[in-house]
């Protein structure tokens, strides 16, 4: 399983960095987009809620490829003002629906940590032609 590590500066202008580097990682896996959409909703989630977003603040994403799955996982560094959860925000909120879309894409979403640091880790599972034959509603 290759896993694949980066560490990007905690300015919110590195989402999109983190977001390229998670598609050309990827090189057009069939999973490539949901999860580079993941590491900018988590990537959010740890410039807005922990040191990560501090002057000198970092976010960690670490991708790990399988013939069975994609994992993603955002480490934060730590100093949290929240706990991750995922809410439910009122239709004219602008905030609070990042853990939410994540938790919609992925398998399996699992918070380990505490106010030191978290890892949030999205896993997409099964073979992407299965999801793409999926009826549309």
């Amino acid at each position: 399983m290759p896993t694949h590590r980066h560490t990007f500066p905690g300015d919110p202008q590195e989402l999109r960095a983190a977001r390229n580097w998670t598609r050309a990682t990827l090189d057009e896996h069939p999973h490539s987009e949901d999860a580079a959409l993941i590491v900018t909703e988590l990537g959010t989630n740890a410039l807005m809620h922990t040191a990560s977003g501090d002057d000198a603040g970092t976010f960690h994403v670490t991708l790990t490829v399988s013939e069975l799955a994609v994992t993603i996982a955002v480490t934060d560094s730590g100093d949290a003002k929240t706990s991750p959860a995922i809410q439910h925000p009122s239709p004219n909120s602008t905030h609070g629906r990042g853990l939410g879309m994540v938790s919609a894409l992925a398998d399996r979403v699992v918070v380990q940590g505490d106010d030191s640091g978290r890892t949030v880790t999205a896993e997409l599972r099964g073979r992407a032609e299965l999801r793409e034959s999926a009826p549309c509603s």
